[in-house]
């Protein structure tokens, strides 16, 4: 099954009028086109609205105006973005009709430490094996074998916060960066 996700998505530029813009004007627009094809009845009439409609997608999806991800793609790009703050980030991600099967909502990673360090003010900033990188933002004093390749889960808390343990260490409330 693929999903159809069409937005300009910059370096992470996602705001409500883009997801609004997404589910609206072009995902209906583009996909609708397609839709009508089928109700025509004249098959050469079909045929060619089917060929002018496909051509639409293709250079649609060219010029990055829409991305096509089959489910194993979106659930791995709702993994990576696990952690920033896009509330509206689930809407481009989510089935157009708003089916039963839609795709749970990633409440935690579960991953290895590349490497931890503290700064200045004693906060830790933690790299992940998956890319990610969390900084401590609690006070609380932070007690783990700083070791590569140790086992970290971060998971979903409170008031949208994020808890992070290192091993069998106590969590330690951390940020996304």
């Amino acid at each position: 099954m693929l999903t159809f996700c069409v937005a300009a998505i910059g370096t992470f530029g996602l705001n409500c009028d883009t997801l609004a813009q997404v589910q609206s004007s072009e995902r209906s627009t583009l996909l609708s086109d397609l839709s009508e094809c089928r109700a025509m009845s004249d098959a050469a009439v079909r045929l060619a609205c089917f060929d002018r409609t496909a051509d639409a997608l293709d250079t649609a999806e060219r010029q990055g105006e829409l991305v096509v991800m089959g489910r194993q793609q979106i659930r791995e790009a709702r993994r990576q973005l696990f952690g920033f703050s896009a509330p509206a980030l689930p809407a481009l991600f989510s089935r157009g009709g708003g089916g039963t099967d839609a795709e749970p909502e990633v409440d935690s990673v579960e991953t290895t430490l590349v490497s931890a360090g503290q700064d200045h003010e004693g906060k830790w900033t933690f790299r992940l094996a998956d890319g990610g990188e969390w900084r401590q933002i609690d006070s609380a004093p932070v007690r783990f074998q700083n070791r590569s390749g140790m086992e970290v889960r971060v998971r979903r808390a409170a008031l949208g916060s994020y808890l992070l343990t290192a091993g069998k260490s106590r969590a330690v409330r951390v940020k996304r960066q």
